[in-house]
């Protein structure tokens, strides 16, 4: 899991990546980045939404601005297991995270309000206040994937993670379940994700340009419900 941090600034760009892509560009990427203490790390959420979808619909029509929120945990999870309740704004580009920590299962009563807030603090009361603006939030889907994340050796806010075997369900929506999802990629594939605070490192734009890496629009949650509904 990569260091918690209870807030977030960032400028998120995506690309995918086949097996030949990756291959040629993680070494490039391990002169400035090294893999996190973590390794390859199972990462689980659960994504909250309004009855009608609300959220990830005027997510998909590529708004100005969008936000959701997620239930998170890393690894194995169980009843007790840390989670994130995170919030995720994105405005003009501009990506900012809000999260606060908790068991798994007070944070998922909480949140489908069955439980008190896990505790007092401004990110908690903005956690609150979106609950308040979207009645009847509800799991709507379980997002299930492997990261590789890194960090740059010279810049710490410097971040690039890879997400291969990604998954989605709506059938049980408990990251304690051990449902099998749907695969959202093709084998092979990663999604990678390149997290700056100021400028993308010359020498990667460049490794990026020569293999022909190029952004491109993703959100798991929007592939997921695309599939689901088509």
């Amino acid at each position: 899991m990569s260091e918690y941090k209870e807030v977030f600034q960032r400028t998120e760009i995506k690309y995918l990546l086949s097996k030949e892509q990756f291959t040629k560009l993680f070494p490039i990427l391990c002169t400035m980045a090294k893999v996190d203490r973590y390794g390859k790390t199972k990462i689980n959420n659960i994504y909250f939404d309004t009855p009608d979808c609300q959220l990830i619909r005027t997510s998909l029509e590529k708004p100005l601005y969008k936000e959701k929120l997620r239930l998170r945990t890393y690894g194995e999870t169980t009843e007790d297991t840390n989670s994130f309740i995170e919030i995720k704004k994105k405005y003009d580009g501009i990506v900012y995270k809000r999260r606060i920590s908790g068991g798994y299962r007070q944070a998922l009563s909480y949140l489908t309000g069955k439980g008190s807030k896990i505790e007092e603090s401004q990110i908690a009361s903005e956690i609150e206040g979106f609950r308040r603006m979207y009645p009847g939030l509800r799991p709507a889907m379980v997002i299930r994937y492997d990261r590789i994340a890194m960090a740059g050796i010279e810049d710490p806010d410097f971040r690039v993670t890879f997400d291969s075997n990604i998954t989605w369900c709506t059938k049980d929506l408990d990251l304690c379940s051990h449902e099998e999802g749907t695969p959202i990629l093709n084998e092979g594939e990663y999604m990678m994700e390149i997290k700056v605070a100021n400028a993308m490192p010359m020498k990667l734009a460049k490794a990026l340009s020569e293999l022909k890496i190029f952004p491109a629009s993703f959100s798991k949650y929007g592939r997921g419900y695309t599939q689901m509904i088509l």
